[in-house]
């Protein structure tokens, strides 16, 4: 059956953002912007935490992952959209395609878990301070960090085995910039809909149920800072939390809206993807790291280390 995919359709077209050239150069500018300060953004927090031993605690351990994935997901689909929309060849193989559908997934999956796995160090943080370093150990950053890889690649290979029995055999444009489920399922020589149940099953319950949980963990934080701190502390835990939680809405409201409901009659899928591959890597950098005192020292030090470095050469 896979051998017959590849021979009844062996290219995807991505018909993109939009046709108009105007606006294609408008996008092509946004992307490329954004695109390098992602990888200046996300490379440097990577390299802050590996280099720096001040740094090597649990939080700092979750959060250069979570940079590191961010820089992944956006590297997965961002340099294909330029090169689209710079060359105007804007074709993709057929295994290519699969195999952004299946990175894409473990990408996202593993980010969300992590996400929550980041919630729970800092609910251990704040409410048993004590045993935080003993709860946190080493082996559970390593326990948290390995969970949202392999619920991230079963997650995706669970989808692959759906689509791969699929044929295709008719259109081979993909409204869209990206490869994707709900896209790829549309083409495929059956009714979408008897495949919109697997879809909403699998990527929208992981979706919403990760979701909830960093919205309650959150709830329960602000709650317990409230009921244990002054109103100086509550303030800053409360304007702390609700940074995070404008960085997860964003990241979960497409990702919610494209799973719980793939088939949309109107194409906005593609748009609010702009805000999981451009706008969320970009965030989270910001908001986790760069808002720390101790991360901005860490960079500074860096940086002069590195110039140091340059001129003794």
């Amino acid at each position: 059956m896979l051998k017959k995919n590849y021979t009844e359709v062996s290219e995807f077209v991505f018909l993109g953002l939009s046709t108009s050239r105007k606006f294609q150069h408008f996008f092509l500018s946004f992307s490329i912007i954004f695109y390098v300060a992602i990888v200046l953004g996300n490379t440097l927090i990577v390299f802050t935490l590996a280099f720096d031993s001040h740094l090597h605690s649990p939080m700092y351990f979750l959060l250069g992952n979570l940079a590191l994935i961010d820089l992944c997901l956006s590297t997965l689909t961002v340099p294909k959209m330029i090169s689209d929309l710079s060359s105007g060849h804007n074709t993709i193989s057929f295994q290519g395609c699969v195999f952004q559908i299946f990175v894409l997934h473990v990408l996202g999956a593993s980010e969300m878990v992590l996400l929550v796995a980041m919630a729970w160090d800092r609910y251990v943080a704040i409410c048993k301070p004590l045993h935080y370093l003993t709860i946190m150990s080493p082996r559970m950053c390593l326990i948290l960090l390995s969970g949202a890889w392999v619920i991230g690649f079963l997650h995706s290979v669970a989808q692959l085995a759906f689509i791969i029995k699929l044929s295709f055999c008719g259109p081979n444009e993909i409204d869209s910039f990206y490869c994707d489920l709900p896209q790829f399922i549309k083409l495929a020589c059956i009714d979408p809909k008897k495949m919109q149940f697997m879809v909403t099953a699998n990527s929208g319950f992981i979706s919403m149920s990760t979701f909830f949980l960093l919205i309650i963990s959150y709830i329960v934080i602000l709650f317990i800072v409230r009921k244990h701190s002054s109103s100086g502390d509550l303030s800053k835990a409360l304007s702390t939390l609700s940074a995070h939680i404008s960085v997860v809405v964003l990241f979960f409201a497409p990702c919610i809206f494209v799973y719980m409901w793939p088939f949309p009659t109107v194409p906005v899928d593609k748009f609010l993807a702009i805000l999981d591959f451009m706008i969320t890597p970009i965030l989270n950098p910001a908001i986790y790291t760069l808002r720390n005192k101790d991360m901005k020292v860490a960079m500074r030090r860096l940086i002069s280390q590195l110039f140091n470095m340059r001129k003794s050469s």
